[in-house]
């Protein structure tokens, strides 16, 4: 099996931004998704309305649009990006809620990290607004379900790990 080249490090192991420049523009989009699992109390009081500080889904939904349009801002090496559309959905589970974001940009790199940031942000933005219910709660399972666009083409998790 060939060995993987780093592609932000240099010759001399030197953490480098990718040089995109010869990358040609396409239309690339990802969708990341996580999920988060809390109490019966927590989850009751999200579904009532409950929660004192207001809708942590709603809130959460907002965090995770502006965390992906801020994720140059956050992981050190990302192109800052012109996204062109981010979404963020909350779907309700047995434990808690599945979120899964999708972002996408025409442009000359993915945005596999802009969906995964804003898939996180908006998980702890619930747990910052229900922490006062339930401080047990759990944020799991951050990964990419897809991506389509640029070199490497389109990308698919295998349906076991999509839950």
């Amino acid at each position: 099996m060939a060995a993987h080249k780093l592609s932000h490090v240099d010759a001399k192991g030197r953490v480098t931004m990718v040089d995109v420049t010869a990358k040609s523009v396409t239309d690339r989009a990802a969708t990341a998704r996580c999920e988060i699992t809390m109490s019966a109390e927590a989850r009751k009081a999200i579904r009532t309305g409950a929660v004192k500080k207001g809708d942590p889904l709603q809130a959460a939904r907002l965090a995770g649009i502006m965390a992906a349009k801020q994720t140059s801002a956050l992981i050190p090496l990302c192109h800052p990006l012109p996204i062109s559309h981010a979404d963020v959905q909350i779907t309700p589970t047995r434990r808690g809620y599945r979120i899964d974001a999708s972002v996408r940009t025409t442009g000359q790199t993915g945005v596999e990290m802009e969906a995964l940031t804003a898939a996180s942000v908006a998980a702890l933005t619930i747990y910052d607004m229900v922490k006062a219910v339930d401080k047990t709660m759990v944020v799991d399972g951050l990964c990419v379900v897809e991506k389509r666009g640029g070199r490497s083409g389109t990308y698919r998790r295998a349906a076991a790990w999509r839950k």
